[in-house]
């Protein structure tokens, strides 16, 4: 599999995760533990979740359809490389170093969702940090 492949794979899955904040309000009761929030925090969490999916759709949208483009050697490609590789080296680190392990451990189904979005960040990092190299190594 080359690595145009990889990118547009990750690209569907980042529009997949983006869709799957659909079932988020009922499966984390967002509409439950937002109403203890203050309304301007309320309103604050949710237009951060939902531009949140917009990245993600965004991000989505760019492997997919513009994966060429982020593969031709570019001063463009290589600094809209370098912010996706940036986001998700973050979020990878937010797995491990803010998410309290309290939340998943000794829970099957938390665990489970841990190993499996530990794994997509990680994929997602080494596919975007390989097509950055080889905009750097060009």
């Amino acid at each position: 599999m080359t690595l145009h492949f990889h990118i547009q794979f990750v690209g569907a899955l980042q529009i997949a995760l983006a869709l799957a904040h659909i079932t988020f309000t009922r499966r984390f009761n967002w509409k439950e533990e937002t109403a203890r929030l203050s309304l301007l925090n309320r309103q604050i969490f949710y237009v951060h979740a939902t531009f949140i999916c917009e990245v993600l759709i965004l991000f989505g949208l760019l492997s997919l359809f513009c994966t060429d483009d982020l593969l031709t050697h570019s001063h463009l490609a290589t600094f809209v490389l370098a912010g996706i590789t940036f986001f998700w080296t973050l979020r990878w680190l937010c797995q491990f170093f803010v998410y309290d392990s309290r939340l998943w451990k000794g829970n099957r189904f938390n665990t489970n969702a841990h190993i499996l979005f530990s794994a997509a960040w990680t994929y997602f990092v080494l596919v975007y940090a390989a097509a950055l190299w080889n905009q750097i190594h060009a």
